[in-house]
């Protein structure tokens, strides 16, 4: 995701609303590597602005993701999230805290049977476990509990 500047920068040669509201939501999404829910951005948004509706919130996140600037994310917890890391990655998902990370995979996909061409347009693939903070210190490996 392009930095709340050039986000602005965009946003007017689009010709679309640039508002403080807006510009607060940029700066909120920016190198935020929690995925957020369009629910917790407002939330948190809301502390800092408590006149932005989650409306705005919405159609800006909706705006960002047609501008190729999110990517939206769906991991099974319910409410969709997003993501300004536009990078091919996956995430994965701490079944105890809910949070949700990158994960990085290097190996390309490799077909089994068949011809072995095809194209790719979309790969969504999402780990669930449990994340460092919420594995019980004693299941962790010493390299792990010195990381802590």
């Amino acid at each position: 995701m392009h930095s709340p500047t050039e986000l602005a920068e965009k946003f007017r040669e689009k010709q679309l609303k640039l508002t403080p509201q807006r510009q607060l939501l940029f700066g909120l999404l920016h190198q935020n590597d929690s995925h957020p829910s369009a629910e917790s951005l407002f939330e948190v948004a809301s502390k800092q602005m408590p006149g932005i509706s989650l409306r705005t919130v919405y159609q800006t996140l909706g705006e960002l993701a047609e501008m190729g600037e999110l990517q939206l994310v769906d991991v099974g917890t319910g409410a969709k999230r997003f993501d300004p890391n536009m990078t091919d990655h996956h995430h994965f998902v701490c079944e105890s805290c809910g949070a949700v990370r990158d994960v990085e995979i290097a190996a390309k996909p490799k077909m089994r049977g068949g011809s072995g061409k095809f194209v790719i347009s979309q790969v969504g693939v999402v780990f669930h476990g449990r994340c460092e903070n919420c594995v019980p210190t004693a299941k962790r490996s010493p390299a792990q509990q010195a990381k802590k």
